[in-house]
């Protein structure tokens, strides 16, 4: 089985950042990607990118504050998250070897099953 290490959560205040990293014990490219859950909201993909390069794609409320990244390697990713917002906080979970659609693009579902880590807290107060 893969495991996947998430490490950066933490407690900020709203306007700062924080950066989240994960690695998975994958030996391949792979879509890479983090979700996450607040009590009362449904689990929702955050940001999404393919390993050996490529587009990131982010859900809607994140986009011009969030950044994902690869760092050379198959199996690492970051996301950098600037401008955190008390509607930020949740509980991110790391996932890898999400799908991919037909064209090849990475895609923040689960409707096939990607390994996740065990999740990091952000809290934006």
């Amino acid at each position: 089985h893969v495991q996947l290490e998430e490490s950066g959560g933490g407690s900020v205040q709203a306007g700062g950042s924080l950066r989240l990293s994960c690695t998975a014990s994958i030996d391949t490219y792979n879509c890479m990607g983090w979700f996450r859950q607040a009590p009362g909201k449904e689990h929702e993909g955050v940001a999404v990118v393919y390993t050996g390069g490529g587009t990131p794609k982010y859900v809607d409320s994140v986009k011009d504050r969030f950044t994902i990244s690869g760092d050379g390697t198959k199996n690492t990713v970051h996301l950098q998250m600037d401008n955190l917002r008390p509607d930020d906080t949740a509980m991110y979970y790391c996932a890898a070897d999400l799908s991919r659609n037909w064209r090849g693009d990475c895609l923040l579902t689960t409707s096939t099953n990607p390994s996740w880590g065990r999740g990091t807290q952000v809290t934006v107060s």
